[in-house]
Formats: C-alpha cells, sequence, structure tokens
C-alpha cells in the first residue's frame, strides 16, 4: 500500500486557524518529538545500550512479534523504503539474526523471521525497553502516570485511525446500526462461500449482542474496516479472563479482499491487546477458513489444539490459535 495522505477533516477546520497560531502549533509538535527522541534515547548509536540502530530493532521488534511476515508488507507497516529495508534485513541476516524464505503460495514474496540467536536479540532489547520506562516512571507519582497515559491515548486518537486517508481502507468504530450489519452479512458470506446453515447467524448474533449490552472500552473493542464510504469488514477483540483477549468475527467482504484489510484487522487488535496489557490473545477458527489462516499465521500467531466438530450443518474441524504478547 502506498504511503497514506491524510485529508481535511471537515470543511472550514483550517480557516479557523490563523497563520501565526498554526506555526505554534507546528512548533511545540516539533518541540516535543525533539523531547521525547532524547528522552527515549532514539539518538544514541546503540539502541538501549545495544548493538542496534533504532531501525535495526524497530525490525527485529517486529519480526518477533510477526514471524513469517511478508517483507513488502513490514516495509509498508514502518513506513521504510523497501530498497532500505532490504539492506536492513540483509545486515540481520548476515549477523544470524534473521532469515528469509520464499513463501510456498507466492515466490516473489520473502517472508521473515528470527533466528535463535535473533530471538535472544529481541528478548535484551525488549527487556530493556521494559527497564527504561520503569525507571523513567520510578519518580512520577501515580496520579501523574495516569495523566500520561491518558494524554497518549489522545494523541493516538486523534492522529491515528479516526482519521480518513486516502488509502483504499480506514479502520473506526462502528456506527449506529452497524453491529446488525456484521451479523447480517456474517450469515449471508458465510452461507454463500461455505453452506453454512442459519445457526452460525445465531452464534455470530449473541457474540454481537453480548458486546453491544456491556463491553469494556478500555479492554474491549471492535474495528469496522470502510472502503468507498461502506462497511466492508469487521473484527472485534474482547476480555476472555485470566489475562487473556479472544479475536472474534474477522470477515472481509468478497471485494474488498487483496488489499490488506484483513491483516490491518487483525494487526488493530493484536495493538490494542499489548496497550490494554493483556498477556495472549486466543480466537477459534475452523479449518475450511484458509484465507483467515494464512492472516493469523503472518501476525504470528500459532495453532495450538484442533478438534473435529459437527456445526453449522457441516462436519468441520475447530481450530484453537494463540498469541503471546
Amino acid at each position: 500500500m502506498a504511503p497514506q495522505r491524510r485529508v481535511p477533516r471537515r470543511a472550514g477546520d483550517a480557516s479557523a486557524t490563523t497563520a501565526a497560531e498554526l506555526q505554534r502549533r507546528i512548533e511545540r509538535i516539533r518541540a516535543f518529538n525533539r523531547f521525547i527522541t532524547r528522552e527515549v534515547g532514539a539518538l544514541q548509536e546503540g539502541l538501549l545500550h545495544s548493538p542496534f540502530s533504532l531501525p535495526e530493532a524497530r525490525v527485529i521488534f517486529e519480526v518477533a512479534h510477526r514471524p513469517g511476515v511478508v517483507a513488502a508488507t513490514l516495509a509498508g507497516d514502518l513506513g521504510l523504503d523497501p530498497g532500505y529495508l532490504s539492506r536492513l534485513v540483509t545486515k540481520l541476516e548476515s549477523s544470524g539474526l534473521l532469515e528469509r524464505r520464499r513463501s510456498a503460495d507466492d515466490g516473489r514474496q520473502l517472508l521473515l523471521s528470527l533466528t535463535e540467536p535473533g530471538r535472544e536479540a529481541f528478548q535484551l532489547i525488549d527487556r530493556r525497553a521494559a527497564e527504561e520506562i520503569a525507571e523513567l516512571l520510578e519518580d512520577v507519582p501515580e496520579v501523574d502516570q495516569a495523566r500520561l497515559v491518558e494524554a497518549m491515548d489522545v494523541v493516538e486518537q486523534v492522529l491515528g485511525t479516526p482519521l480518513k486517508y486516502s488509502g483504499p481502507f480506514v479502520l473506526r468504530e462502528p456506527e449506529p446500526g452497524e453491529l446488525g450489519w456484521v451479523v447480517q452479512r456474517h450469515g449471508a458470506v458465510y452461507a454463500r462461500e461455505f453452506g453454512w446453515d442459519a445457526s452460525f447467524e445465531a452464534l455470530v448474533a449473541g457474540i454481537v449482542a453480548d458486546f453491544a449490552r456491556g463491553h469494556d472500552p478500555a479492554r474491549e473493542r471492535c474495528w469496522i474496516g470502510e472502503m468507498q464510504g461502506r462497511p466492508v469488514g469487521s473484527v472485534f477483540l474482547v476480555d476472555a479472563g485470566d489475562a487473556t483477549a479472544r479475536l472474534r468475527l474477522l470477515l472481509v467482504e468478497p471485494d474488498a479482499r487483496g488489499l490488506g484489510l484483513g491483516g490491518s484487522l487483525v494487526d488493530a487488535c493484536v495493538r490494542f491487546a499489548r496497550r490494554a496489557g493483556y498477556a495472549r490473545i486466543t480466537l477459534w477458527t475452523n479449518d475450511v477458513l484458509t484465507a483467515a489462516r494464512k492472516i493469523y499465521q503472518r501476525a504470528g500467531f500459532r495453532l495450538v489444539a484442533s478438534e473435529p466438530h459437527h456445526s453449522f450443518g457441516h462436519d468441520l474441524v475447530g481450530e484453537t490459535w494463540e498469541l503471546a504478547l
């Protein structure tokens, strides 16, 4: 996907801001960028007292959480030039930390994963990052820690997914009536593509109703994928207890497939689950849903159990997948 470009949210917004005020805001944001870059040590030659630069450490971090990620997808997600990412990958590969292989499904795609030394390097970086943040917060009062996290949430909300982009789709919260759309489209799409009966739609309706009746916004979310002004995808993340989140009801409309929407919906769940403090994400699917299974694999999920069952009018093999966060 090409780099995403923000477009104005509402006509007239910019006219309410004077040139002087706009310049003041620009300078304030640039000053904050310099401050946070210095505080987290992003300009140090070795990030977190490691032998890795910031881009190298970021690649190691992402591949650790998404083993088997496609190199081109990673370049887009990190906003890196593909040629530059290729040089980073080559350096990490020559150091014995990373390996790449051709996809069995598409020989043009390179899949990235860490070697055992690479996983050890990630664990070192991850531990030191947590230690540095803990040290940063050590002398900050509890009430100010809460304010800090809330302010970060505001920054992400303002600059993140609620904005409209020029790309093919956008992720957002459901609008009134769209939870019903989730139920209807699951019933229609799965009946047409797999011949599943109305009991599947009833199952989806129960999941959606439970979410609508009383989900915790700090711990549970629904995302709708919108394209050209209409909903074309969905996913839910709910609290399953024991520090576990459950990913549910991933759906991408047939005419919206092949654009990366399914992967983006799953990635949104993973990012949210990490911020919410979950230790793992689990999901239940069926082996006939091959496209969804590939998305889960690319995101780093691992198959942990499978069991035959008769549901929705068919003999199926149910699968439980899990991702450690």
